[in-house]
């Protein structure tokens, strides 16, 4: 079943649910649409699966229901410069749930989504599990990001005019860019809305809330997911790995699982993969199932 559905700021956002309804809901807002062609081709230089939320979908719709949704590209189309809040994304996740008939459900994210997980649990009883990817539940980098997202929104007002990189660099793997030459030209309210969101959680304090979360929850990242931004983007770095890393215990104490992937250039990117996720996440859910 796949319905449009009106959010907060009344623009429509496409959302399907598939699966035995008795079984367990599992909310997937990372289910983006397939590309095919060149655009496809381009994808799998970056190592992205280009039919990313479909093989999500497929791989977990026979042993849960699929709540599936691509929230991400949903705000790259519709951007939400001013209002894009963590309450104001939590109200959006509550409404696809009361309008998909869904009570009760676990929540996956991976990376700004995941974090938008966390705000979720924070806000709800209707949680049943939650696991993040790509994002640190305690010490997240809200300051770091604060600073490359302000640069970001910088660079896209002043470049409006200014030629871009070439295009055929498009196709170049990630390793042969040369990022501090990067001039960021995308719609200037698709960058301010990230802005406003870190804005949001300067102040968050993401220790002092974990006592609210009495429910099963997993975090994991690559082994080498560090983003170190150069100077046109702050000059700060993002580790997601060694926060966790250092934070292990004391995540493992506050009840967290945590998981870091090894492998070969196991990066934001890459440990993002359905591919990858599912081998983790999939045996973890039907073992949490039951609690809660």
């Amino acid at each position: 079943m796949e319905k449009f559905i009106k959010l907060m700021d009344q623009s429509e956002l496409k959302v399907g649910l598939v699966g035995n309804p008795n079984f367990k809901t599992i909310m997937l807002p990372v289910a983006k649409e397939s590309v095919f062609g060149e655009e496809a081709e381009n994808l799998k230089v970056w190592g992205v699966d280009p039919e990313f939320g479909k093989h999500f979908v497929e791989g977990l719709q026979d042993k849960f229901q699929v709540l599936y949704f691509d929230y991400e590209g949903h705000r790259l189309k519709h951007p939400n410069p001013k209002n894009l809040t963590s309450e104001n994304i939590v109200k959006d996740l509550l409404l696809i749930a009361d309008e998909m008939n869904v009570k009760e459900f676990t929540y996956y994210g991976y990376s700004w989504l995941a974090l938008v997980g966390l705000q979720l649990a924070i806000r709800t009883n209707r949680l049943e599990s939650l696991i993040m990817g790509g994002f640190p539940p305690i010490d997240g980098p809200y300051k770091e990001m604060l600073i490359v997202t302000n640069r970001t929104y910088e660079q896209a007002l002043n470049n409006q005019t200014s030629p871009v990189f070439n295009e055929q660099d498009k196709t170049k793997s990630p390793e042969k860019i040369e990022w501090d030459n990067i001039k960021v030209k995308i719609n200037t309210n698709q960058t301010k809305q990230f802005v406003t969101l870190y804005e949001n959680l300067k102040e968050f304090d993401d220790r002092e809330i974990q006592y609210k979360l009495a429910i099963p929850r997993l975090v994991f990242t690559g082994e080498k997911d560090i983003i170190t931004y150069g100077e046109n983007f702050g000059s700060v770095t993002v580790d997601i790995v060694g926060t966790i890393q250092k934070n292990k215990q004391v995540l493992e104490h506050l009840g967290w699982d945590v998981e870091i992937l090894e492998g070969d250039g196991m990066n934001h990117t890459k440990a993002m993969q359905p591919v990858t996720v599912l081998s983790l996440i999939k045996p973890w859910l039907v073992k949490n199932s039951n609690r809660g």
